[in-house]
């Protein structure tokens, strides 16, 4: 009876030990709550089994609790706002600029600036000095600006082909471009003994914070200083058009208009028309974007049309006095915030997001299971090519549940860009192609710094069309190219409000610390 009496004690310690023991190796979970933009919002959330929550939890120590935010914008402010106003924000959350701006002057987020080191290699391949400049706000940074759309994907382009068969070189200065420009319109590049072809071809492409002629002329008024609505830079601030340099580039565009070597179609072209126009032979530079120029799909309609005609990416021109631009670098940054009442968990967060850039919360986050949802291709790009089941490949609908954090871990690395840029052979000429290869040619040219300027001021409607149809009637001689007019063009401008556009515009970027 003793015996028995002793082993059952001798047992109960040992029980105890163990729940001891057990009990010190997992410490309390920190529980942090994050309200994420989904990438296919339909898709739904990730399940409540989905293998990252336990990666999370046994490597971390966190106990992540997600929270789609509505895909509309207007929709996740308001919600956003509502949260803010009931002191009930989440820890983590993504956020658009104004809102986020408030919650800065209503002190309701915290600092990020000390997370960068306790996060080095998501760091390293994320937040560069743009992006910690873009969520900075008297030099501290409220928050962590991602990557978005791929910048710098556009580039001045002109057939290499046309410029052999005239015995010309790349044209490196505004002269030797004009030269270039006469050449591709009088000298008969295509050899077919017709007058049907021009130098550049453009259309007046125009977005928020793009007004002027748009993006298409950028290189040209690079040559002047003066790409894009505004200047970023500390030494001249402020809106382009009111800088004395602008009337060269306007006066230039003019002389290349009058001595007809540009597409006469610029003025009423749309984007279909002009990447119609450049298919068919149109013209021989212009400025254009790396998918649209040499996808497969893209590139087929000119590749059948010539075979052997072949498109280059150079660098934009040479100006007056040594300035050259492809235009304006403007990068998308979705911004994810700390609210202040997280400050305690920051360390857990830092540690969860760099877990996120590592291998395998890229890989998982991005693609999904590795041998379910994908397989790497010889290259290491994720593929769903000699899956198992087919129908959990990371592109069917139904499993893109699981791919719904992708925006925070993807920063337009190799990875991704090869998996969206494969490489092909052109069906007609037989060359092989990479819209890839034409980025990184692209990603490497002469651009001018314009981060944050798509959060500047927007001109009301009767500004901007004052604006934008006074430019087009000087270069179409609809208005007198002259500085006279041209000055009286200006003080008009400023008086039915494009001084203060301008004012507010500057103050603004210096506020929020986005000049250069």
């Amino acid at each position: 009876m003793k015996k028995n009496l002793k082993i059952a004690i001798i047992a109960i310690g040992v029980i105890c030990c163990s729940f001891i023991l057990t009990s010190a190796k997992k410490p309390k979970l920190t529980k942090i709550t994050m309200w994420y933009g989904g990438t296919v919002s339909e898709a739904g959330e990730p399940p409540a089994d989905w293998i990252a929550y336990d990666i999370i939890r046994e490597k971390l120590g966190i106990d992540l609790k997600l929270t789609m935010l509505p895909s509309n914008e207007n929709d996740r402010d308001v919600k956003l706002n509502a949260a803010a106003a009931s002191k009930s924000l989440p820890d983590v959350f993504t956020v658009n600029r104004e809102p986020w701006l408030n919650m800065i002057n209503n002190k309701m987020l915290a600092s990020v600036d000390d997370m960068y080191e306790k996060m080095p290699h998501r760091t390293s391949v994320m937040y560069d000095k743009y992006a910690k400049s873009y969520t900075s706000v008297n030099g501290v940074s409220y928050g962590l600006a991602s990557p978005g759309s791929i910048p710098r994907n556009e580039g001045l382009c002109i057939r290499k082909d046309w410029l052999d068969k005239l015995g010309l070189p790349v044209p490196v200065t505004l002269d030797d471009f004009v030269k270039v420009m006469k050449a591709f319109t009088f000298d008969d590049p295509d050899g077919n003994g017709k007058d049907d072809t021009y130098g550049f071809g453009a259309f007046v492409e125009i977005y928020p914070h793009q007004e002027g002629f748009g993006r298409r002329f950028e290189p040209i008024m690079g040559a002047f200083g003066v790409e894009g609505t505004w200047s970023m830079s500390k030494e001249h601030p402020g809106l382009n058009v009111l800088r004395p340099e602008y009337y060269e580039a306007v006066e230039f565009i003019k002389k290349l208009c009058d001595e007809k070597v540009i597409d006469p179609n610029w003025l009423v072209y749309r984007k279909d028309d002009f990447r119609a126009s450049w298919k068919q032979g149109k013209f021989g530079c212009m400025r254009e974007q790396n998918a649209a120029l040499a996808a497969e799909s893209n590139y087929e309609p000119f590749d059948k049309n010539f075979p052997n005609g072949e498109w280059i990416v150079i660098e934009p021109p040479v100006g007056p006095r040594g300035e050259k631009s492809t235009g304006c670098w403007i990068q998308g940054f979705r911004i994810t915030a700390i609210s202040a009442k997280a400050e305690k968990k920051k360390d857990a967060i830092a540690r969860l997001f760099e877990w996120m850039s590592s291998d395998e919360g890229y890989y998982l986050l991005g693609w999904g299971q590795k041998g379910v949802n994908y397989v790497l291709d010889e290259n290491g790009v994720p593929v769903t090519k000699g899956l198992p089941d087919p129908k959990k490949g990371f592109t069917k609908p139904a499993n893109q549940k699981f791919t719904q954090l992708r925006a925070y871990v993807f920063f337009n690395g190799d990875i991704e860009l090869y998996s969206r840029y494969p490489t092909y052979k052109a069906p007609y000429s037989g060359k092989t192609m990479s819209a890839l290869d034409v980025l990184k040619k692209m990603d490497s040219l002469s651009y001018t710094p314009a981060v944050g300027s798509d959060a500047m001021p927007l001109p009301d409607a009767d500004i901007k069309r004052f604006y934008e149809q006074g430019i087009i009637e000087f270069v179409t001689g609809k208005r007198a190219m002259t500085r006279d007019s041209w000055n009286d063009f200006i003080e008009q401008f400023k008086k039915i409000g494009g001084k203060s556009w301008n004012d507010a515009g500057v103050r603004y970027a210096r506020e929020n610390q986005l000049l250069w």
